[in-house]
Formats: C-alpha cells, sequence, structure tokens
C-alpha cells in the first residue's frame, strides 16, 4: 500500500499536543487564519502539514481566561515521514544504528504499525521545530495583515513573525510523568554519584559511545537545511537540488573581515584598557593601606579585585549580545558555521577578559602574593555570581509565578480539565534555555582559573569541585524547574569546545612550568646560570607536551567496536550504490518526498 503525504488529515481536533505558539494579543484574525492555514497546508502547497488547534475551544473560552495559545502536533505517519526528512537514526533489529526510512521501517527495532511510542517525545518536537522552521515565503510580499512586516521569497516565515512580535515564542511541553521521574532520579534524592570526568582523551572515547547510541553519530549533517536565520535571493541549490535562500560567500568575507574583525580587536583593546584601570585602582588600595596601616584598608586591598570580577562578568555578558547580533548579520547559511564563528567571537574575548590580568601579574609584575589573591577573588567571585544569577533567582521568580497560576486556576471554579490550560500557562512564562553554549563557557572559564595557575593556588582545584557539586544539583533543578523544556538539538560531539578545552590544557602545561622555573626554590638550585635553568624548563615542557601529544594519539577517538560498526555501515552504503548503479532497486537513505513537488512515496521507497 503506497503512503502519500496528501492523503494525510490536517484537520483534526484532537492529538497530542507537542508544541505551543504564542501570538501577541492585539494579533489580527487575518493573521491567525493565514498562519493557520500555512501550518496545515499540504507540503506541495508550501505548508507544514502538521496539527493545529487553539489551546481553548469555544465552549472553554466563555469560562477560562482567553490567551493567545495554540497547540501542533502530527499523526503517526507525518511523524515517521517527517523523521525520515531530517535524516533520524534508529537502531534496526540486528542492532546497527541507519538513518531512517519510512519504506523500511519494519526493520527498524521496536516498530509496529500500531504503535505510536516508536518516535520518543523530543524526536516528535524536534521533528515539527524543523517543519515549522523551514515554512519560507512563497509569493507573499507581506505578513497579512502587517504592511511594515515585509517577506521575499525564501524567507523563514516563523523567523519573520518572531522579530515582528506577532508570535512571541514557540516552545515544546514537558511531559508531566516522565519529568517527575527524571526530577526523582535526577536530583530530588540527594546522593553523591558518579560523575563523567572533565579528562578530554576519555571523554572523546565516552562521547563516540553515547552518540552513536543515541543515533546522532551517524548523522548525515552534510547536507543541513539552511538556518532559519539565513536569508537571501530563493534559488536552488547546486549540490542538493533543493528549493532554499542563497547568499554569496564572498559578500559574508566581506563582512567578517571588515566588520566583525574590527569590532572584536576594539572590544579587547577596551579589555585590556579596563585592566589597567583595575592594576590603578590596586596600587591605590595598597597605598592606602601602607600609610595607615588599619584593619578596614586591610579588608579594602580585596576590594579592587572583586569589583572588577563583577565588571569582567558585566562586560563577558555584554560582549555576548554584540558577538551574536554580528554572528547573525554576517548571515551564515548552517548552524553549525553560526555556532562555530560565535565560539570563536565569544572565546577570544573572555579569554583576555578573565585571564590578561593573571598573566600579567605573573610574568610582568611577578607578584605571586598578589596572583594569589586575585585568581581567588575572581574564581570565588565568579562562582557566587553564577550560582545566584543562572539558579537561585530565576527559580525564586519562578516559584512566585506557580503560586500566582495555580491561585487564579482554582479561583476559576469551572467544570471543565483545567490540567493542561495549567500546565502551558506555567510552562510559557519559564525562562527559555538558550543551549549549552554559556554551559560550556563556564566551564571553559574554570578550568582555566583551576589549570593555567594551578602550581601557584592550588586550593583553586577545590573550590573548583566544590562549585561543580553544587552546579550539578542546581542545573538539574534549573533544567526540569526554571526552564521551558528545550528542543533536543542532535550533535555527534561537544564540537569546537573540544579544541578549545585541549587549547587550554596545552598553555597550562606552558604556564605552569614557567611559574615553577621563577619560584625561589627552583632558582636556589641555579643561583649563577639562569640559562642552565631556562634549558630545564623548556624541556620539561616539552616533555609534558609530547607525552600528552603521544597519549592523544595513542588513545583512539572511538572504541574499536563503535569503530568495526561504523566500518560496517559504510560498507553497506558502498553495496548499496554498486546494487543501484547495476539497476536494482533498494532503498535509500534519504528522499525529497517532503520537499519536493510529488507528495507521495516514490517506488523505491515501496517495499
Amino acid at each position: 500500500m503506497r503512503v502519500t503525504l496528501s492523503t494525510l488529515d490536517t484537520c483534526e481536533s484532537s492529538f497530542t499536543p507537542l508544541v505551543v505558539i504564542e501570538l501577541a494579543q492585539d494579533v489580527k484574525d487575518e493573521t491567525k487564519e493565514w498562519l493557520k492555514n500555512r501550518i496545515i497546508a499540504k507540503k506541495k502547497d508550501g505548508g507544514a502539514q502538521l496539527l493545529f488547534r487553539p489551546l481553548l475551544n469555544k465552549y472553554e473560552k466563555e469560562t477560562l481566561e482567553n490567551q493567545n495559545l495554540y497547540l501542533v502536533g502530527a499523526s503517526n505517519v507525518r511523524l515517521l515521514l517527517g523523521a525520515e526528512a531530517v535524516g533520524l537514526v534508529k537502531e534496526c533489529t540486528d542492532a546497527a544504528m541507519r538513518a531512517f526510512t519510512y519504506g523500511t521501517r519494519h526493520n527498524f527495532k521496536g516498530f509496529h504499525d500500531n504503535n505510536n511510542d516508536f518516535l520518543t517525545m523530543a524526536e516528535c518536537q524536534f521533528i515539527i521545530k524543523h517543519e515549522l522552521e523551514n515554512l519560507r515565503a512563497r509569493e507573499e510580499k507581506m505578513i497579512p495583515g502587517y504592511p511594515q512586516a515585509k517577506l521575499y521569497p525564501g524567507k523563514s516565515l516563523m523567523r519573520r513573525l518572531l522579530t515582528s512580535g506577532i508570535v512571541t515564542q514557540v516552545f515544546p511541553l514537558h511531559d508531566p510523568e516522565a519529568l517527575k521521574k527524571l526530577e526523582d532520579t535526577w536530583y530530588t534524592r540527594f546522593a553523591l554519584k558518579y560523575q563523567p570526568i572533565v579528562i578530554l582523551e576519555v571523554w572523546k572515547r565516552g562521547c563516540a559511545n553515547m552518540t552513536y547510541r543515541w543515533g546522532t553519530l551517524v548523522m548525515k549533517r552534510q547536507f543541513e537545511e539552511p538556518r532559519p536565520g539565513f536569508h537571501g535571493v530563493l534559488g536552488i541549490n547546486s549540490v542538493t537540488g533543493r528549493e532554499e535562500p542563497l547568499y554569496s560567500s564572498y559578500k559574508r568575507q566581506l563582512r567578517i573581515y571588515l566588520v566583525s574583525l574590527p569590532f572584536v580587536c576594539l572590544c579587547l583593546y577596551f579589555s585590556l584598557y579596563v585592566m589597567m584601570i583595575y592594576f590603578d585602582m590596586e596600587d591605590w588600595a595598597l597605598s592606602l593601606h601602607e600609610d595607615s596601616g588599619s584593619e578596614w584598608t586591610s579588608l579594602l586591598l580585596y576590594v579592587p579585585s572583586i569589583v572588577y570580577a563583577i565588571v569582567i562578568e558585566i562586560m563577558n555578558r555584554l560582549y555576548r549580545y554584540a558577538a551574536e547580533f554580528l554572528t547573525s548579520w554576517e548571515n551564515h547559511r548552517l548552524e553549525s558555521a553560526y555556532q562555530n564563528h560565535l565560539v570563536l567571537k565569544v572565546l577570544v574575548f573572555n579569554f583576555l577578559n578573565c585571564f590578561a590580568s593573571l598573566f600579567y601579574i605573573a610574568f610582568v609584575l611577578k607578584d605571586m602574593k598578589l596572583l594569589r589573591q586575585s585568581l581567588a577573588t575572581l574564581l570565588i567571585t565568579s562562582q557566587i555570581l553564577n550560582q545566584v544569577v543562572e539558579s537561585l533567582l530565576p527559580y525564586w521568580l519562578q516559584r512566585k509565578y506557580c503560586a500566582s497560576v495555580k491561585r487564579k486556576v482554582r479561583a476559576l471554579k469551572s467544570d471543565v480539565d483545567t490540567t493542561l490550560y495549567e500546565q502551558v500557562l506555567l510552562e510559557k512564562e519559564m525562562g527559555t534555555y538558550l543551549g549549552t553554549f554559556d554551559d560550556y563557557l563556564e566551564l571553559f572559564l574554570q578550568f582555566g582559573y583551576v589549570s593555567l595557575f594551578s602550581c601557584v593556588y592550588p586550593l583553586a582545584a577545590a573550590f573548583a569541585v566544590l562549585n561543580n557539586f553544587t552546579e550539578v544539583n542546581s542545573d538539574a533543578l534549573k533544567m526540569c524547574r526554571v526552564f521551558k523544556r528545550p528542543f533536543s538539538e542532535p550533535s555527534a560531539s561537544i564540537g569546537v569546545w573540544q579544541l578549545a578545552f585541549e587549547t587550554m590544557s596545552v598553555i597550562s602545561v606552558v604556564t605552569n612550568c614557567a611559574l615553577i622555573g621563577m619560584s625561589p626554590q627552583v632558582n636556589a638550585v641555579f643561583p649563577e646560570s639562569k640559562t642552565d635553568l631556562v634549558l630545564i624548563v623548556v624541556a620539561v615542557e616539552h616533555a609534558l607536551l609530547a607525552l600528552k601529544f603521544i597519549l592523544a594519539f595513542a588513545i583512539p577517538d572511538k572504541p574499536r567496536h563503535i569503530q568495526q560498526k561504523l566500518a560496517r555501515l559504510e560498507f553497506e552504503s558502498l553495496e548499496a550504490l554498486k546494487q543501484q548503479g547495476s539497476g536494482e532497486m533498494v532503498p535509500t537513505t534519504r528522499t525529497g518526498m517532503l520537499s519536493g513537488d510529488k507528495d507521495f512515496l516514490r517506488p523505491e521507497h515501496r517495499v
């Protein structure tokens, strides 16, 4: 039997809600109707072919407070076809991980025609997000009802609706039962548990194991869809043959080198200027203490470092917004390219902003006492600020709002089921988790504070362990009760962050060897010949780096059994190409049935 997208029902009144779209309160009716029609329209007509309905029906609107909230879902067949379109990888009955195709669905482990649990809730929400983000303008010149919201062929509709303030947010719903189980196993039962260790070579092997099991290690990303923020003239991609926006890479390079690069250099200069102001404050506090020698002036010695630590955090956050704006303006086609350029901008600034003063103290002033004091102050202050700003304050605000919503719902005394209504109202006011970027950055900076100057202040490692112990639990609380459920983002590794941590480890070896060589104890061993001391320090540093690179080479990034499974998949792909070249029809791993003019399964997808 041939399944076609055109036969799928997009008018089901009852379905499992997966994603919520919130519109502004004053959105015009014609805009709502247009958005609804584009979401439920068939793929061949430029729609997403999803299910869509308001949160409240006509009777409930009379009973409950009306909200511009709409629920989005999809039929099981539509989700399966969407899983093929996004290249989702699932486990087959022979325990191998392969790209899912609808035509070979019975070859996958756990699939049955009457089973709606083959795809996880996170996978279903990822598919719906992909379809909503790839709704693009065709002939429309503007959003109906909003002539100022201009459109052009190829523009992401959801992106324009969000930037125009018509759509205020799009978010996936939690599964309350699964969330409760996650809380019980993650943080409500206070116990010491094993946590993955920040050892880079071992982490790469563990990462390969997890990503293979989750199906993201073998997920094809070479031909991923353009990111929602990408814009350009609508055309045909010469590689994939798909219709998508096209933008000159030459223009992008001009923006990077003529605007972004000078701006980053200017910010770096400003950071160094602020650092010199900090040292002036240190000199002022020290001279004041030497003149009076009182107890309150001894406490005053820590004030410049505390103030500087707070200024560093403020500058890092302000620069982050500027870096995001610039990277978006550069107009990168792929999300991976956008993330790499953003990470590079932020890492360069944060590294200089956080560590330049410590390098200056260590190797220019050569004041080890001041280095220990500054390092301790910067590390502890940043940890306290992060805990308060990222966890405690949002959790307190969220608890106040939850209590308010529950009181409001109880006061309605309605005879309709308000379970879903209450859940959506609670989750829509939760904070939005913006991704793992800030978490990686926080760990990167902490790793720098601990490793760069560990020989001068070994206690930094103890503070880091203590902070990470509380961070694990506070992050768990934050993800379950403070933030909305984030959309899943398939990834084969931690990406450019792996290179960032490895680079930091190399710099740490160099700085610690240099600091040990500068210590009075080591200098006492070579009272006359400083050349011998320098040569020995350089030799030890080279030996340690050589050992590091030898271990990195000797330890494979992927365990042997993962390598064998990947090699088997590669062999099967080559065999399939040979059969296809000889005229035999074989199932393909990806199809164009969701994006082409024909909305039916092609012959090669039938079994």
